[in-house]
């Protein structure tokens, strides 16, 4: 059975009762690290002379931790670097020195596990407004946030719309840049929040599936192969990463390729992942049913290595 049709502002009241992030009042009091101060939430904060502000002029990663250690912290570092260096930012501290603030922050909060941290790294400040990065000669600006936050989405099953709103390609904006402006993302957000359904899927400039708003999409097909989209319109997603060499070493046959719509509406399965969310199934995309409604088995089974791995790897840091 399908949706009941909505108005407007009615889809609006809908989309708000499917928020899938909430407030967890274990963070009323957390200290956020500003430039190696901690600070309480409702003191912390930076200058309207910031990059981040002034033009959405930062890069950042989003760190989960599990069990005293966060997962991938190398690959996460390494494309912090990689962004800001793509960027031209003057100065980007250490692997070292960012482990040691994440560390701080960690053990000023007492947190050890199902946490989500999210460092961000801005240009710095600037001595007038503007956009010339020559007007920087305070930086960078270093952000701590470190949150209690269980993975985010829905494990029975998520809705995706496909929205309007086009991914970038290299020729307009790289993918491979993990930068703070994120306005090509909320707009597609928006449209799924107004369409009553959790995440937007987004298209390339050809027309063929990139990602979703947040997160990297896979798909599986009746030769029971995997399938998930080049990195043309879409950055390198350390989970997707994940995935794809779990898929290795359980012998699931997995490729990276082209993906149409029509090949995602007759999917057997299709599922998202991320690091906030980790992996979680897609029920419908734009209204239409994908497989049997249900998280399928290749989600369930990869979900579950997925859960191993995290538990067993990573860096330790607390």
């Amino acid at each position: 059975m399908h949706p009941p049709i909505r108005t407007t502002s009615s889809r609006r009241e809908y989309a708000a009762t499917l928020m899938l992030q909430q407030f967890d009042e274990r963070n009323r009091n957390i200290l956020i690290n500003i430039n190696g101060e901690l600070l309480p939430r409702d003191q912390a904060g930076i200058s309207p002379f910031d990059s981040s502000v002034q033009g959405g002029d930062a890069v950042w990663e989003g760190l989960r931790l599990y069990d005293g250690r966060i997962f991938c912290l190398t690959e996460h570092l390494d494309r912090l670097r990689r962004s800001a260096q793509a960027l031209s930012f003057e100065k980007i501290p250490d692997h070292q020195f960012l482990i040691d603030e994440l560390k701080r922050t960690l053990v000023a909060n007492e947190m050890r596990d199902g946490v989500h941290i999210r460092l961000t790294l801005t240009r710095g400040e600037k001595i007038t407004s503007g956009m010339d990065p020559r007007l920087n000669q305070a930086g960078p600006t270093l952000i701590v946030l470190a949150e209690f936050k269980e993975p985010v989405y829905d494990k029975t099953g998520i809705s995706l719309i496909t929205a309007s709103m086009r991914r970038p390609t290299p020729d307009v904006l790289d993918p491979k840049i993990h930068h703070a402006n994120l306005l090509n993302s909320i707009l597609a957000k928006i449209e799924s929040n107004v369409a009553g359904a959790d995440d937007a899927l987004m298209l390339d400039s050809r027309g063929f599936v990139a990602e979703t708003n947040a997160t990297h999409l896979f798909v599986v097909d009746d030769d029971e192969i995997l399938r998930t989209s080049h990195l043309l319109a879409c950055p390198e997603g350390v989970t997707r990463a994940t995935i794809l060499q779990l898929c290795r070493e359980l012998d699931i046959p997995a490729i990276e390729t082209d993906i149409s719509l029509a090949e995602v509406y007759r999917a057997k399965e299709v599922f998202c992942t991320g690091t906030m969310g980790e992996l979680a199934g897609v029920s419908r995309v734009d209204g239409r049913i994908i497989g049997e409604g249900t998280v399928g088995s290749f989600t369930m089974r990869l979900s579950e290595a997925y859960g191993e791995h995290v538990r067993r790897s990573g860096t330790q840091i607390v």
